[in-house]
């Protein structure tokens, strides 16, 4: 593979997923904490509350990235770690651990990339309303400013939220993941006000000093089931929900029109904030969308359809390399100059084993699509894959494995798997 000398190597991980500790620190209860407490909410009753122990254990993770090779850890920020309660006084003992993490990054030789949110709002937060309302925007980009001022000078790269799309879907329409509700189109708000939370990080980030400012959306190709109206109309629609509506306010300032009318009423008075200029755009990539026009009773204007004809990972996603390189070309062609340069935030996939052949050849198969992409003009500077370790899969609990490093969950030893020598070996000879 021939990328350029300085092609950014990195893996990512969430905090959530990995840290366990949720009682430790002074850390506040967020709303996965409640989730996992709900239930039948998660796989076998799971939670996280020690998941990889990644906030007693960071040393040894970084010393597994120093081994892998990597140039940069992109890692999210527990909002409750921080501010227990979501606003008002800071919780130093919560500060200081990704104080020290940074330092210990730093002194490795790997560049900080901070996510400041992954899903897991404060609780007292969501009891107010959550992202269905505009004060947690606001909250927001106070905790922005605060890490901001006190990650600023060693930071490389900053994210604000790590797939609203995700928290807007799965959260708040359809009720799969924290916070559980189920609201349909009436969930839209939460889009918006996480939009406009990620705009007003940008603006709060930069007046603390930090630089290189940008974005992770999750992102699919939309493949529509015929070329019959009816098809391609559902799959404009769905382009929109999953892709457009966060990419668009960001980068062009306006909203496809196909989600305007579930959108706040005031909505148009918040873009400037929203489109606040951003040095890079993350795109998380992970598999393509089916959809086709809806059946009788269905109540959206599109019905999902499931990817046939390609091979599955042990969590049921179709491996569609080729969908990486449709996208980010879309991506170019849909904004030209107004795309800044991306990067890969994350790609992975859920394979069993430590000899775990198929994800080597998944990240083979989607690097020579990035390859490619790259080479019809998409200014690509750097891949992350998604994961450095096994951890906890949110509603799915521990069962997918997207690690490059395996985790017994039992003694939460660490054993590098064939993925991850096969990555170092990418991060060593890739000219």
């Amino acid at each position: 593979m021939a990328f350029p000398d300085d092609f950014v190597w990195g893996v990512s991980t969430s905090a959530f997923q990995i840290e366990g500790a949720t009682r430790e620190g002074g850390r506040g209860v967020s709303v996965w904490d409640t989730f996992c407490a709900t239930p039948g909410k998660v796989r076998n009753g799971e939670n996280a509350d020690i998941a990889c122990d990644h906030y007693n254990r960071f040393p040894e993770d970084v010393a597994l990235m120093v081994e892998l090779g990597v140039k940069a850890y992109r890692f999210s920020v527990a909002w409750p770690r921080i501010q227990p309660t979501g606003h008002g006084e800071v919780n130093v003992e919560g500060l200081d651990f990704y104080d020290n993490l940074v330092d210990a990054l730093c002194e490795a030789g790997i560049a900080p990339v901070t996510t400041l949110y992954h899903w897991d709002t404060p609780q007292p937060l969501e009891d107010n309303g959550g992202w269905l309302v505009r004060d947690t925007a606001e909250r927001f980009a106070e905790y922005a400013q605060i890490l901001g001022e006190r990650l600023g000078d060693r930071v490389e790269m900053w994210i604000p939220l790590n797939e609203p799309m995700v928290e807007t879907l799965f959260g708040y329409a359809l009720g799969e993941y924290a916070p559980g509700k189920a609201l349909l189109f009436d969930a839209m708000p939460a889009a918006h006000y996480q939009n406009l939370a990620h705009g007003l990080a940008v603006s709060a980030l930069r007046a603390a000093g930090a630089k290189n400012v940008g974005t992770a959306n999750n992102h699919s190709p939309v493949w529509p089931a015929s070329q019959d109206e009816g098809d391609l109309t559902a799959a404009r629609h769905l382009g929109a929900v999953i892709n457009w509506m966060y990419s668009d306010p960001v980068l062009t300032g306006k909203y496809p029109d196909e989600v305007i009318p579930y959108l706040p009423s005031d909505y148009a008075d918040d873009l400037p904030k929203i489109a606040a200029p951003l040095d890079f755009y993350g795109v998380n990539y992970y598999e393509p969308q089916g959809v086709a026009k809806p059946g009788e009773g269905n109540p959206l204007p599109f019905e999902l359809r499931p990817i046939e004809g390609y091979p599955l990972t042990t969590n049921d996603s179709p491996v569609v390399p080729d969908g990486l390189r449709e996208f980010l070309s879309t991506l170019k062609n849909r904004y030209g100059d107004a795309l800044p340069p991306v990067y890969i935030t994350e790609s992975g996939c859920s394979f069993d084993g430590v000899h775990d052949r198929q994800r080597i050849d998944y990240h083979t198969e989607h690097l020579a699509a990035l390859e490619k992409a790259m080479s019809e003009g998409v200014d690509v500077r750097g891949y992350f894959v998604w994961s450095l370790l096994d951890n906890f899969e949110w509603s799915k609990g521990y069962q997918p494995r997207f690690g490059l490093v395996h985790i017994d969950y039992e003694t939460l030893s660490r054993t590098p798997k064939d993925s991850f020598h096969w990555y170092r070996g990418v991060i060593g000879g890739a000219r």
